[in-house]
């Protein structure tokens, strides 16, 4: 059984969700979306990451977030292409094994959206980023776990990040946009203090 096959009913009060939280690598999703050739998308994401996340629901500006990406489990569903990305044109992964977001603010916008500022780290650049994150909800597993869901995006610039690689088109243009817009499907899971 999985969390995909249970019907639960959220929690009954926001309050029920401070706490310290990790993410579920099944049921969670850091991706991003960038332009190919102006004319289509082409969606990517990181299998592999670590997470520690403190939620105050009472005051959310105490909340913090870590999430530490392994830029090796990038994926396009493109070999070719995964190759290129991990290749210094782009992201370097024997030199940068890691790319890193910190938070630094949180602010409450309304019952269910949050906005996180934080730093974000990719190769040997660190830049300010603002990620929209909206409260999907809560609810308890078929295993006693407290789930909490949340979805973010952000639109960053990758030259701001030193990932200025790019190829002219012939029709004008290039070949790779330089917005990317970044998605986050979290599913996050309270830990169980220890005594």
């Amino acid at each position: 059984m999985t969390v995909s096959d249970f019907d639960a009913a959220p929690t009954a009060a926001i309050q029920d969700l401070t706490g310290d939280y990790t993410l579920d690598l099944a049921h969670t999703r850091i991706g991003f979306v960038a332009r190919h050739a102006m004319v289509t998308s082409v969606r990517g994401s990181f299998a592999d990451y670590e997470a520690t996340v403190h939620i105050d629901a009472d005051e959310p500006a105490k909340s913090t977030a870590r999430i530490v990406l392994k830029t090796a489990s990038l994926t396009t569903s493109n070999e070719q292409r995964d190759a290129h990305l991990r290749s210094p044109d782009f992201f370097d992964v024997e030199t940068y094994p890691e790319i890193v977001f910190v938070s630094a603010d949180v602010w409450q916008v309304d019952d269910e959206t949050y906005r996180v500022t934080g730093d974000l780290t990719i190769k040997d650049t660190t830049k300010p980023v603002t990620v929209e994150l909206t409260y999907n909800g809560s609810a308890k597993d078929p295993f006693g776990n407290l789930r909490a869901g949340f979805e973010g995006k952000a639109t960053v610039n990758r030259k701001d990040w030193g990932l200025t690689w790019n190829a002219a088109l012939e029709t004008g243009g290039f070949l790779v946009s330089d917005k990317v817009k970044l998605e986050f499907d979290l599913s996050a899971i309270k830990l169980t203090p220890t005594a």
